[in-house]
């Protein structure tokens, strides 16, 4: 054991060390450490769940890439279809990291009852529909199925629900235009069998699901004919490069949209968090850091004598550097161990008791996310207690100052 170690290890130990003048600076010193590693903790958990949280539900919507038709309107509504007889589907082999692959269309149209009316698009899906994301919306009923006969079965949000007074069961009359004006609408009656509640307002309140079949007999479409096929990938990193790839591996008369680039101004409002994140994490440590000199320094003016004392006795500036390094090392891993127990037990708490609700309409989700993992979790406690021993590394340079003959006669 080499003795600085030991040394360092007899001092956090001792009676007079925690009676000390230098005590509550020490405690504020280890409160600092604690303090910010909650901050930064919970700033990376609830920024990195909010994003992935708000993308899960915009993808859940429209898939992660979107291929249609070059001439479709900028509107959400399907005007020209396309076929899905196409090398690329059911199944696209052509792109690695591709995980599902599904034909749709959108309609719009007006809910009507006796009293009030709603605008809203139809969405129709098929059987190749993925009903994993709406399974985890769901509130209510049940998801339809469109694996059988065309049927009158959708699913509604509690949105639009609540604002018609809709509930699971109900019927109700939506009513589509038609191109020409002139002549009567297509009016459907549907059935209500699920309701749903993504958090996204946005979209609750645009999108019904309902059965592909109608708005092709609406539409008179073929039955291969669809408004627009959506990609899901297994890696949502890789969007930007898979977008192209997926580009490149399809007809020249279709067009690839990734939904970065459908919702430009939610994910350049979600990719502001990693500033936030970046700016609260340098703000902590530079305050712990600080807290942590500070307690250093006072370390250094209580221990003089007995730095004098070891210079005398033979150790260098470096030896008695490290010494004092080693106890302050102890001091920041104190602080961390109590931040992460604080931190993570709130982190807990919100994720299952979900102790802090949110606007929907301003945040997209009704509380805050939490994301938890033990990667960054490991990196933000091996980053502060090295940053911060960097930090500590020039003010212990003044004891290199310290003369041995005046320190052993310092009082």
């Amino acid at each position: 054991m080499n003795y600085e170690f030991f040394l360092a290890k007899r001092i956090i130990g001792s009676k007079a060390y925690k009676s000390s003048i230098s005590a509550p600076i020490i405690k504020i010193g280890i409160a600092a450490i604690a303090i910010g590693i909650i901050v930064m903790m919970i700033a990376i958990a609830t920024g990195i769940g909010l994003q992935q949280k708000i993308r899960d539900k915009v993808v859940a919507f429209n898939g992660h890439v979107t291929i249609s038709n070059f001439d479709s309107n900028n509107s959400h509504e399907s005007i020209k279809p396309i076929s899905n007889k196409v090398d690329f589907y059911p199944e696209f082999n052509f792109v690695e990291g591709v995980k599902h692959i599904q034909g749709v269309a959108a309609k719009f149209g007006v809910i009507r009852t006796e009293d009030d009316f709603e605008a809203a698009y139809l969405k129709g899906v098929g059987a190749d529909y993925d009903w994993s994301y709406f399974n985890d919306f769901l509130v209510a009923g049940r998801l339809p199925d469109y694996t059988g006969k065309r049927n009158e079965d959708i699913l509604i949000s509690s949105y639009l629900a609540n604002r018609l007074h809709f509930d699971v069961g109900d019927t109700m009359q939506m009513v589509f235009a038609k191109e020409d004006t002139e002549k009567m609408p297509n009016i459907i009656n549907y059935k209500i069998v699920g309701i749903y509640n993504s958090g996204f307002q946005e979209l609750d309140a645009r999108y019904i699901l309902g059965d592909l079949r109608h708005l092709q007999r609406i539409n008179r479409w073929e039955k291969d004919q669809i408004g627009n096929f959506e990609v899901f990938l297994e890696d949502y990193n890789k969007l930007q490069s898979k977008t192209v790839e997926i580009y490149e591996n399809t007809p020249p008369t279709l067009n690839t949209e990734s939904i970065t680039e459908r919702y430009v101004s939610v994910f350049e409002w979600i990719k502001i968090f990693d500033k936030n994140i970046y700016g609260i994490i340098g703000i902590m440590i530079l305050i712990a850091g600080i807290n942590m000199i500070t307690a250093l320094l006072v370390l250094i003016l209580e221990r003089t004598q007995m730095i004098g004392l070891l210079k005398a006795l033979g150790s260098n500036n470096w030896s008695v550097r490290k010494l004092f390094l080693y106890n302050a090392s102890y001091l920041i891993l104190l602080g961390l161990v109590w931040g992460n127990v604080i931190g993570l037990g709130l982190l807990f708490a919100q994720k299952y008791l979900k102790l802090l609700p949110l606007d929907p309409s301003v945040y997209y989700v009704t509380e805050a996310p939490v994301y938890i993992s033990l990667g960054y979790i490991l990196v933000l406690n091996i980053g502060t207690l090295v940053l911060c021993l960097l930090m500590l590394l020039l003010p212990s340079y003044i004891i290199t100052k310290i003369s041995p003959v005046k320190a052993m006669r310092f009082r």
